[in-house]
């Protein structure tokens, strides 16, 4: 399935890791930015007033984020565990080993909003991601990277 420019693929794990961010958001930290919008204007003329500055800025950081993850949430499709398949697709986790060396490196591939390169979670739009969508074990792949194409073998699926 191919998704529409809108469409964000995300796990069980990581809506409802979006949708208790959102939660907080909305209920916690709304409230306190309010507060501080509030203690500010109460320190008198707003106009030269830094506190009051950044507290409008804060805001404008929370509503944009609450704005995000609704975006996100409302034209999510949820993956569920991947299915046993020979071809890689969103959710399996892939070993690979870069052609020439003996390091072995593990991915799990998900959608963007659910990217944690340090983690080993990559988007499956990502050049490495989309390159591995759709091979099998004993596949090469070429990634095109800024510093000129890199060939891995696929390893494992799971």
């Amino acid at each position: 399935m191919v998704p529409k420019d809108n469409e964000v693929y995300l796990t069980e794990d990581g809506a409802k890791k979006l949708q208790k961010e959102l939660d907080y958001l909305i209920h916690v930290r709304r409230h306190e930015v309010a507060q501080h919008i509030h203690d500010a204007k109460a320190d008198g003329d707003i106009s030269e007033n830094a506190g009051y500055d950044e507290a409008k800025n804060e805001q404008a950081f929370v509503e944009g984020r609450i704005a995000k993850i609704q975006q996100i949430l409302k034209h999510a499709i949820i993956i569920g565990q991947a299915s046993d398949s020979d071809t890689v697709q969103i959710g399996h986790e892939v070993t690979i080993r870069e052609t020439g060396t003996d390091e072995e490196e593990i991915y799990t591939i998900v959608g963007s909003a659910e990217v944690d390169p340090g983690n080993g979670r990559i988007s499956n739009k990502s050049p490495l991601g989309s390159a591995l969508i759709g091979r099998k074990v004993g596949d090469r792949v070429a990634v095109n990277t800024p510093g000129g194409v890199i060939h891995f073998d696929v390893l494992r699926i799971k």
